[in-house]
């Protein structure tokens, strides 16, 4: 393990030319992930590109036409990412450019069409951009008598989210809508839970549990004759630990990936994920072919467990409402100051404690609310958003001034790596 750990931006030295670089120019700025280095290599292993710390950025074997990367050409904060993974696949590995996404769009209708035949669907729907664009996908692939979209509402959700959900399911057209009220028991289930990782399986279990019930009760023939669709991206498989290789790390467990529920109905071959080979840039760019309103693809992402993992520590239905009505405020001061289609994902996180501050001439305890805002493409990795002073200054004075259970407002500076964009 080094010393001096690499995360996040590093330089890049070429010490000889490589065709996987060309077109880069030598200094470019590539996005690091790591804690370990190369310190010997294998003879016919030569090291081609260093760091600014002088650790191998790029090993080559010339015979066998092996290349290893230390940093992330992948992530859109990487200078020249996309060029040098162009360069490997077709001027080294002799690719042809065959795919895009209206080549993704008609593979993706024909499988649909195929692995489902005349059996019914039913997808589990959030209203965010993934679970949005899967359901535009079906409608689009499946005669819309055969597409049940379920939309129920946990108690978590942002201000209005469930009204405003509602309109936009209407709009897509489908012939069965069901909208369930479950705030009462996931607010029951989440009780003086407080670690992160088990509050995301309660839910995912939960929202499982509900559908089964709903599917039965509302004729779907029950949930072992019926496909169960998520919105499910890549990066939700990546850190999940179910991406590509066996020996990935789970960094975090979405709902509708790793719930051991979740896990039984995928080996029993009754899950449908359309959306797991993409990226969230490319989800978007798909919405639009699918018909979708640039409101709709542009709200910035919602983690599926809702308010839960933006609530540090016990969710009450208390602190839901003072997360809800200050997050409510932030977005709106996003928008009104036109700020909000420049950042790709803004929330507020209640944290779990209290500091003393002074209201008119009382001491009082007040939470802590922490404001989040980063760009980014894919989510995959992500930098803080630059505020100006006064606006950061502006926003919390709104804040606190209009919610008086919150005493202080900070804004957290971390990127991604090392730091992940939700704070659970």
């Amino acid at each position: 393990s080094l010393k001096n750990k690499e995360y996040g931006r590093a330089r890049i030295k070429f010490l000889e030319q490589s065709s996987l670089f060309s077109g880069l120019a030598e200094g470019f700025t590539s996005w690091m992930s790591h804690g370990d280095s190369i310190k010997l290599l294998p003879g016919e292993f030569r090291t081609a590109a260093v760091t600014e710390n002088g650790l191998p950025a790029l090993v080559v074997h010339e015979q066998k036409r092996i290349m290893g990367l230390q940093f992330h050409p992948e992530v859109s904060h990487c200078e020249g990412g996309s060029q040098i993974l162009e360069n490997f696949a077709l001027k080294i590995c002799g690719a042809r450019r065959q795919w895009n996404m209206e080549t993704f769009l008609n593979k993706a209708r024909m499988e649909l069409q195929e692995r489902v035949g005349g059996n019914k669907v039913l997808l589990l729907i959030s209203g965010g951009v993934d679970s949005t664009v899967t359901a535009a996908l079906l409608l689009k692939a499946l005669p819309a008598d055969q597409v049940h979209l379920m939309y129920i509402d946990t108690g978590l959700m942002r201000l209005n989210e469930s009204e405003e959900v509602a309109e936009t399911l209407k709009g897509l057209g489908a012939g069965h809508l069901y909208l369930i009220d479950g705030a009462e028991r996931f607010l029951a289930a989440l009780e003086e839970v407080a670690d992160p990782e088990e509050k995301r399986k309660i839910i995912g279990d939960l929202f499982i549990r509900i559908q089964a019930e709903e599917s039965v009760a509302r004729g779907i023939e029950g949930p072992d004759r019926a496909f169960l669709a998520q919105g499910t991206l890549y990066t939700d498989m990546i850190e999940s630990g179910k991406g590509v290789g066996s020996r990935a790390k789970v960094i975090k467990s979405h709902h509708n990936v790793a719930t051991p529920l979740v896990e039984r109905k995928r080996a029993e071959g009754l899950v449908i994920e359309p959306l797991s080979s993409l990226y969230k840039d490319e989800v978007r760019n798909l919405g639009a072919m699918v018909g979708l309103s640039p409101e709709i693809i542009g709200r910035h992402p919602f983690p599926g467990p809702g308010l839960a993992v933006r609530i540090l520590g016990p969710v009450t239905r208390e602190k839901c409402d003072i997360l809800r009505r200050a997050d409510a405020i932030y977005i709106g001061e996003l928008k009104k100051r036109g700020l909000y289609n420049k950042i790709w994902q803004a929330f507020c996180v209640l944290l779990s404690s209290r500091s003393v501050g002074v209201s008119g001439d009382v001491r009082r305890y007040g939470y802590v609310l922490a404001l989040r805002a980063v760009v980014s493409t894919d989510g995959m990795t992500a930098d803080v958003f630059p505020f100006a002073g006064t606006e950061l200054l502006e926003i919390s004075s709104a804040i606190t001034n209009r919610v008086e259970e919150i005493g202080r407002v900070v804004y957290d500076i971390s990127s991604k790596p090392p730091a992940t964009i939700e704070w659970e």
